[in-house]
């Protein structure tokens, strides 16, 4: 563009044509005065040639001022529309005009640079609330500090960036960088060790401790902070370091999270390093702001998420701990149990192949179910679980009867001594006596060896049980005397009998028998499908001893069984969140049966899922294997299979599931960690995967 000191105002240019038209029509005049010899034609071709002369200045003027108001139109225009694409105006003869194109050029460029600065605003503003909900619903915790840090370094223009997050002993530690290079294993102490002084020589610890957001213009030349390890980094990396940012991470309650830390800004058209903007400084604040209230949160719900776990393992420890027989067993079976799921989830071909566990909830609903399997043992009493012998409650009984029989004995004893008084023949009273001491250590070992419950009760040694029950001894001494004050209340119910009372050896007294307490557990909304005995409880002498196999009487093994229903009832009475929905089902079906014979609901193979089958071959044999039963002893690792063997054949159990099991040596892993080297012998397990024809039971 021309220099504004060749442009003619525009009053100087109206001056000049205006004294031009009006100066011609005394040109032919004065032409007269001086040159008398023209003549009209000549004076008239004279002016014709005048006003034609001056007519192209007039319309050069008229066509610039028109130029350049159609060029500003059109700019403005443009303007109106945002569109600065619009190269600087040539400008105009006239200066007026001139500088209105200078100003209008000046006024595009700075509504460029505005228009600009406010859609990279729009940009970070919108990448803010893209931001805000990724970090919502990231759950992820390495994949959300990644998010954090990428977005922060983008929002800033950084070239690198790394994220330092508070340690639980006051420090920053180095989590994650931006770039591929090696992560220094390094913590930042935000105090002193010995004297406890803040540590403000480091910029990360100084953010950190101050809560104040830090710019550094370069690096080599700032003294505010120990730079060292950032120098000693460029060096070994070639990496040249120049302006940081340094922005601490607030949780809602003032609680400093970490420190993000940016590197090199770069100049969005140049992409050469210069320093952090003030500008974009607002933005980068803001994203510090949401990713310490996600952090924050993602940090509450891990928190949350391993105090349920800890819990859970806990109740479970404190179940297993009811017990010194079964101790262990609440652990041992999800261990297992998650064994056989992750070789299920392996699978690729056959009738496992579909089966997933597609994400990390999933797999944590399972293992909680599994760990929560036998949670219902909590309100199990101890004496049943631990029950070794038939006489068992909280004590074995069997003192009681032995004390009876020592009385029959001391009476045989003073009936032996009156009779020599009397005079009669020792001989016959020697020999009654030895009789009679010889029959009664005969019948209390037997009952001694009912007790046990080794042998199978057939109805000959049941006969010979209720003969010897017949036997009465005397009773001199109250019943009711230093007894509690409930179960006093429970024997107003009976009547009293004067004393002294005959007793049988061996009794079954109506107060043996105890009534049942109001329980969830026989609710019918809940679909139980179980056989309830009479009664709670029958702690008859001869009922107990007449057991035909094992230890529990039919009400104390629905008692045992009452776990799965208590345990149903308790977690189905829990407010699971969504992704732990299942749980109950877990825990609750591992004493069903694909024959629809288990308990408590009696559910079909449809009703059973994967982890369901699984939680049940887990369940058994754990138990098959366990050598922490009072009532068993330890069975080495064959018989177990071959008796899971026997339930495949029937029905009871899955056998694509057992097949993994044995082919994947599920068995052989767990039994080395688990079982005594005693239970460890050879398993044929080409003979196990062959299906047996048997009938069903």
């Amino acid at each position: 563009m021309t220099s504004s000191k060749y442009k003619l105002s525009y009053e100087t240019w109206a001056s000049a044509l205006v004294t031009l038209f009006v100066l011609l029509p005394t040109v032919p005049a004065l032409m007269l005065v001086n040159f008398e010899w023209f003549d009209l034609r000549s004076l008239l071709l004279a002016e014709l040639l005048l006003m034609f002369a001056g007519l192209p200045v007039l319309l050069a003027w008229l066509s610039s001022i028109r130029r350049s108001l159609r060029v500003l139109n059109e700019d403005t225009r443009r303007i109106r529309q945002l569109d600065f694409s619009a190269c600087n105006s040539s400008g105009s003869l006239i200066r007026e005009l001139d500088d209105l194109h200078r100003q209008h050029d000046a006024m595009r460029g700075s509504l460029r640079a505005q228009n600009q600065a406010l859609e990279e605003a729009q940009e970070k503003l919108a990448s803010l609330v893209e931001n805000g909900l990724l970090l919502s619903s990231e759950r992820d915790k390495h994949r959300l500090l990644q998010h954090i840090l990428l977005q922060g370094k983008r929002i800033s223009n950084a070239d690198a960036a790394t994220l330092y997050l508070m340690t639980d002993h006051d420090s920053l530690r180095f989590t994650l960088r931006s770039k591929a290079d090696h992560l220094p294993d390094i913590e930042l102490p935000l105090h002193d060790p010995q004297t406890g002084a803040p540590n403000e020589r480091h910029v990360s610890t100084y953010v950190a401790l101050r809560k104040e957001t830090v710019i550094i213009d370069d690096v080599y030349r700032d003294t505010r902070f120990d730079l060292s390890g950032t120098r000693r980094f460029d060096e070994e990396s070639g990496y040249r370091t120049v302006s940081m940012l340094c922005i601490p991470l607030i949780a809602r309650g003032g609680e400093v999270l970490g420190v993000l830390q940016f590197m090199n800004a770069l100049d969005p058209a140049s992409r050469e390093v210069t320093s952090f903007s003030r500008q974009s400084l607002r933005f980068v604040e803001a994203l510090a702001s949401q990713s310490a209230v996600a952090l924050e949160n993602h940090n509450l719900i891990d928190s949350q998420t391993a105090l349920i776990d800890s819990m859970i393992e806990i109740l479970a420890g404190a179940i297993d701990a009811k017990s010194a027989y079964t101790g262990g067993h609440c652990a041992r079976v999800p261990e297992l149990a998650m064994m056989l799921a992750e070789k299920a989830c392996e699978a690729d071909e056959g009738p496992l192949a579909d089966f997933r566990f597609e994400t990390d909830d999933q797999w944590r609903e399972f293992r909680i179910g599994a760990w929560l399997h036998d949670c219902g043992k909590i309100t199990t009493p101890e004496h049943i679980v631990d029950k070794a012998t038939k006489l068992e409650t909280v004590y074995n009984r069997i003192h009681e009867i032995r004390m009876r029989f020592e009385v029959l004995l001391r009476d045989a004893m003073i009936e032996r001594l009156e009779a020599l008084a009397t005079g009669e023949s020792p001989e016959a009273v020697e020999a009654r006596y030895a009789e009679t001491a010889a029959r009664l250590t005969e019948e209390f070992d037997f009952v001694a060896e009912c007790n046990i419950g080794s042998e199978q009760m057939a109805p000959e040694r049941i006969g010979r049980l209720q003969r010897i029950a017949e036997q009465g001894w005397t009773r001199h001494f109250d019943d009711r005397l230093g007894i509690s004050h409930e179960e006093a209340a429970r024997l107003e119910a009976f009547p009293t009998v004067a004393l002294p009372a005959l007793e049988r050896l061996l009794a079954d007294k109506a107060e043996h028998l105890m009534p049942h307490t109001a329980t969830k557990a026989l609710d019918p909304k809940y679909g139980f499908k179980m056989s309830v005995p009479e009664h709670q409880f029958n702690f008859g002498e001869l009922y107990n001893l007449s057991i035909n196999r094992g230890t529990l009487t039919a009400e104390e093994r629905f008692k045992v069984n009452e776990h799965i229903v208590q345990t149903i009832v308790m977690l189905e009475n829990l407010p699971f969140p969504k992704n732990l929905q299942r749980v109950p089902e877990y825990a609750g079906t591992h004493h069903e049966t694909l024959l629809g014979t288990g308990y408590p609901r009696k559910l079909g193979p449809e009703q059973l899922s994967i982890p369901a089958r699984i939680m049940a071959i887990a369940d058994i044999f754990e138990a098959l294997t366990a050598c922490d039963r009072p009532y068993k002893e330890a069975k080495p690792l064959s018989e177990s299979l071959r008796i899971l063997a026997r339930l495949r054949d029937r029905g009871h159990i899955d056998a694509d599931l057992f097949r993994l099991f044995l082919t994947c040596g599920l068995h052989s892993a767990y039994g080395e960690r688990h079982l005594r080297p005693e239970q460890l012998d050879q398993v044929d397990v080409a003979s196990l995967l062959q299906p047996q024809v048997t009938s069903a039971e």
